[in-house]
Formats: C-alpha cells, sequence, structure tokens
C-alpha cells in the first residue's frame, strides 16, 4: 500500500485516468457503431447505441471531473483502437465483452480507491459499474436476438427511426421509464 498521501491521491487519479481512456474509447467506438448502424438503416440499434455513447460521454466527464478536484489532468488519449467495418452481429458480440471487460476492470479500481481510503472515487467506481451492467445487459440480449432470430430480427428493425430526442443516455432513459 502506497503511504503518503501524496502518493496514495496519485495511484488513484491513475485509475481515473485508465478508466476515463477506456471511456474515450467506447465513446468512439459505439458512436462509429451508430454511424454504420443508421447507414445499413436499423435505426432502432443505431439510436440505442448513440445513446449509449452519450452515457459514455458522462461516465468519461465523470472521471475528469473527479481527477481535477484530486488534483490531477484527466487523460485525453483513448484506450484501445476503434473496431470498423463489424457485422451486426459481430457489433454486439464486441459490445458485450468490452463492457464486460471494464465493469472487471472498475471493480478493481474501485477497490484501489477504497485501499487507498477514497470512499468518494470508489462510489463514482460503484455507480458507474451499475450502468456499465444494463449496457452490457443490452449488447447480450440483442446479440442474444440476432443468434437466435437471423434476419428475422433485423428485418423488424429495418427502416425504423433512428431519432433519439432530447437524450439523458442509455442507463438514465431507462431508470426514468
Amino acid at each position: 500500500m502506497i503511504a503518503s498521501k501524496k502518493g496514495r491521491k496519485e495511484r488513484i487519479i491513475e485509475v481515473l485516468n485508465k478508466a476515463r481512456g477506456m471511456e474515450l474509447h467506447a465513446i468512439h467506438q459505439y458512436m462509429n457503431q451508430h454511424y454504420s448502424l443508421d447507414d445499413k438503416d436499423y435505426g432502432e440499434l443505431a439510436a440505442k447505441m448513440k445513446l449509449i455513447a452519450i452515457d459514455e460521454m458522462k461516465h468519461a466527464e465523470s472521471f475528469a471531473e473527479r481527477i481535477k478536484e484530486l488534483g490531477g489532468e484527466p487523460t485525453t488519449q483513448k484506450e484501445g483502437a476503434v473496431k470498423t467495418g463489424q457485422s451486426v452481429q459481430a457489433v454486439y458480440e464486441s459490445d458485450a465483452a468490452q463492457e464486460d471487460a471494464t465493469i472487471d476492470a472498475y471493480a478493481q479500481f474501485r477497490k484501489i480507491c477504497n485501499e487507498q481510503g477514497d470512499t468518494v472515487s470508489a462510489c463514482l467506481f460503484e455507480r458507474i459499474i451499475g450502468e456499465e451492467q444494463a449496457h452490457l445487459t443490452y449488447y447480450e440480449n440483442t446479440s442474444s436476438h440476432i443468434k437466435t432470430l437471423g434476419d428475422t430480427f433485423l428485418a423488424k428493425i429495418a427502416g425504423t427511426p433512428s431519432d433519439t430526442g432530447p437524450s439523458k443516455g442509455f442507463a438514465t432513459a431507462a431508470a426514468d421509464g
């Protein structure tokens, strides 16, 4: 365990910035998929992907605000490369795997924050883990529908509108609705 207050704060800023980089990657990935799904005329899927990207934007902002509160500088670098040209099925399998890995990483980051005595950052991770779980469930369910129903499922969605209207994001919209 890092003993000094400064050392503990630096460790917490480090994991918050790692998480922020992961969120920045998710934003780029999900918006790219939003455009692709919309271009393929799967408006309903595109709209939900955009809402999830908005959630990730809010997560990135929350991490940045906490980093600034601790005296750090929020990263602007995303973790990882954006995958392009994916099939619809591959989008949901890939995103489910990404959300699952994010949940695991954030659970470890939450543990580090607790060990360093920062319950505020630990609670931030806890809240975001819950929202990431909602994303994971959506991706897994959609992937399962595509695998089970195939073209029938996609045909039902083809031609649906992609307009999200004034948006709060995917997880917050689900909580309100």
